[in-house]
């Protein structure tokens, strides 16, 4: 058959976001570290982000990871995470995903109770722990990077909203954290045009005004993603929030955002509104729940920072064989307005 290209992939998801993880059809992308590699095929070969997260094959609300060679000695495996629009660094649904995969389909020797994995990212060794039974992995924790506080409170003007203020934080992607009531907003779905029209306003307007730079990798910089936030308040004595994260093209995560939690925990740190040790509860649109704390403290550059660490579950959807026919006429596939969300200048 006329086949010019041929992926295999798992289908995944973790509390509803989508991760599938493709497990064969790559040998490897050139590089010294995960960094270089995202680099390497975000620059040279984004033709296979395309392929697979453009129609006809994917769609604006999913993520594919590419499982690697690890360039960490310590690490058990490495991967890229690929997104609608762009290279996540780190992503908290998608390492709770590909680890599921790896230690499910047997990739990763998966042992019980408890299995220790670590996995090598762009933004740096990410430490896992797999709760496992019968086969299964029941749930994921990894300790993720430092997250950190760039700007409380920062004052910015946005066309046709006026001036607000935000919170600009690192938990493995630059956030701008929004507090969603001062907008008269709500976490819920009968707000969610609003959100996502909102939130890529604010997203356009801050790119516009400020750049963030990760002070030990200048590459990390930019803003994709904006969250909208909900108060703390305590159920059964566990503190818990809700939260909606829009992503580039404009939808929403459909998990609470791994990498959003730790951002969230960095902010409630500073303001003293969470302690080390004390466990967090993030709940997604959805109403499905990370479980987070933070493990410690550290130090990013200037940036006092937080360990955060955050609990998920992911469940392994499909098993797929995804071709490219050499006579397709989308061979990078392609996007339409309705799904590809611009908002109003």
């Amino acid at each position: 058959m006329p086949f010019s290209r041929s992926l295999t992939v798992v289908g995944c998801h973790s509390e509803g976001e989508v991760g599938d993880v493709i497990t064969g059809g790559v040998l490897d992308v050139p590089g010294k570290t995960m960094y270089e590699k995202l680099v390497h095929i975000s620059t040279k070969k984004d033709y296979m982000r395309q392929l697979l997260l453009n129609e006809p094959r994917g769609r604006a609300s999913m993520n594919t990871n590419l499982v690697l060679p690890p360039c960490d000695p310590k690490a058990d495996a490495g991967f890229l995470i690929m997104e609608s629009e762009e290279y996540a660094p780190m992503s908290g649904s998608n390492i709770i995903c590909t680890t599921t995969v790896l230690l499910e389909t047997g990739m990763i020797p998966m042992k019980e109770p408890t299995t220790e994995v670590s996995l090598d990212t762009a933004a740096g060794l990410v430490t896992v722990t797999a709760e496992c039974e019968a086969g299964k992995c029941k749930n994921v924790e990894f300790n993720n990077v430092p997250s950190f506080v760039l700007e409380l409170d920062y004052k910015l003007q946005v066309p046709g909203i006026g001036e607000i203020l935000v919170d600009i934080a690192y938990g493995g992607m630059m956030y701008v954290l929004v507090d969603a009531a001062s907008l008269g907003l709500r976490v819920h779905n009968q707000h969610a045009r609003q959100l996502v029209e909102t939130g890529e306003r604010i997203k356009r307007a801050l790119e516009a005004a400020y750049t963030p730079v990760h002070p030990e990798n200048s590459g990390i910089t930019g803003f994709s993603v904006c969250e909208f936030t909900e108060p703390l308040r305590i159920e059964d004595g566990c503190k818990v929030a809700a939260n909606a994260v829009v992503v580039s093209p404009g939808r929403f995560d459909r998990s609470p955002c791994g990498t959003g939690t730790s951002a969230r925990l960095a902010v409630l740190h500073a303001r003293g509104e969470i302690k080390e040790g004390e466990d967090f509860k993030h709940r997604s649109i959805l109403g499905t729940e990370f479980m987070s704390r933070i493990r410690g403290t550290s130090q990013v550059g200037s940036y006092p920072a937080v360990l955060p660490t955050v609990k998920g579950r992911a469940w392994i959807t499909s098993f797929k064989q995804v071709v490219l026919d050499s006579t397709d006429p989308f061979p990078e596939g392609f996007r339409v307005g309705d799904q590809w969300h611009m908002p109003p200048n």
